[in-house]
């Protein structure tokens, strides 16, 4: 699998990672084997970058990787985690003090004394505003607890504005076929400042994966059951801000995109991955995987081959008519 620059961590990563908030919570139960098996199968498939966040399942996810990552301690994996939800998402709790105190957890639950990469966790847009953020979290780096950091963000003016920041390593954010805005400023600010790009939630929930139809049931503890009107957190997460029987006439018309376009080649959701991994300036992408065949043909998408001008227009125009106006302007 082709790897990239993480941005200014310096460190070249898969560009197919894996995200691992399935492995924690609000994805259904997945067992501690289960978890372990979608990350053996990741690795043997090339992915090198593996996100975590310390309120996947308040830690649990944190700790799995960690053993895993302990396991492979030569394999030059590259292990992010986020910070900041575990508390009220007000300013005043972004300080120098919490951040030692998460970090510390952090580093506890994952069994190393430097984190990789942490990111804080899609905060206010005051924190990311505000010098004294960066002044912390530039602390942390010179104490050791971390080695670089960067910010996951909901919006497109949420990651200019720290990609602005001069310490800033990454950005995370949002990009997939029912979500272009990214495309047309935060990718080029990125690049031109040396910022890396990690795409997450490259198949909008699932919905491009295809399979999903109205008759289609979400367990009760699945963020696509709780969470479609966007009473716990960003709804712009869940099936990416989309209405869900739109995202289903989306998805059908990515389906049939995929299949005139590539016959047999790619699924689905591996074309809706490779779409994100084959943008100019995206470092690495991070499906997430709930056993190892999900995670071995996400992995697999990292080794596709050019989707053609054909394929990204047809992306587009069908972004223009089902989507555009009701997601672009809001993220």
């Amino acid at each position: 699998m082709e790897e990239r620059l993480l941005g200014r961590t310096g460190r070249a990563v898969s560009v197919v990672g894996l995200g691992t908030w399935q492995l924690g919570a609000d994805w259904g139960d997945v067992t501690e084997s289960d978890a372990r098996a979608v990350l053996e199968a990741s690795a043997e498939a090339g992915v090198t970058f593996y996100d975590t966040a310390d309120v996947y399942g308040d830690g649990r996810s944190e700790q799995i990787v960690g053993r895993f990552a302990a396991a492979h301690a030569d394999a030059g994996f590259t292990v992010a985690t986020k910070m900041g939800r575990r508390v009220d998402q007000v300013p005043e709790n972004y300080t120098l003090e919490n951040f030692r105190s998460w970090t510390d957890r952090s580093r506890s639950n994952l069994g190393v004394d430097t984190l990789d990469l942490v990111q804080l966790h899609c905060p206010p847009s005051a924190v990311i505003d505000d010098e004294a953020t960066y002044d912390a979290l530039d602390s942390l780096v010179e104490e050791g607890a971390i080695a670089a950091y960067g910010v996951s963000v909901e919006t497109v003016d949420q990651a200019l504005a720290a990609i602005a920041r001069p310490h800033l390593a990454t950005v995370q954010i949002i990009l997939n076929a029912l979500r272009l805005k990214p495309l047309e400023q935060v990718l080029p600010a990125a690049a031109e400042a040396g910022v890396g790009i990690i795409a997450r939630v490259p198949l909008a929930s699932g919905l491009l994966s295809g399979k999903y139809d109205e008759n289609t049931k979400f367990a009760d503890d699945d963020h696509r059951s709780f969470n479609r009107d966007g009473s716990v957190f960003d709804v712009g997460e869940t099936f990416s801000g989309v209405p869900y029987d739109v995202g289903l006439q989306a998805a059908g018309d990515f389906k049939r995109l995929v299949e005139s376009s590539s016959p047999g080649a790619l699924t689905p959701a591996q074309a809706a991955i490779t779409w994100v991994w084959q943008q100019a300036g995206v470092s690495t992408v991070i499906p997430g995987a709930r056993n190892e065949k999900q995670a071995r043909s996400n992995a697999a998408a990292g080794e596709a081959r050019n989707l053609g001008v054909e394929f990204m227009d047809g992306v587009k125009g069908l972004y223009d008519e089902r989507v555009r106006e009701l997601v672009h302007d809001r993220w």
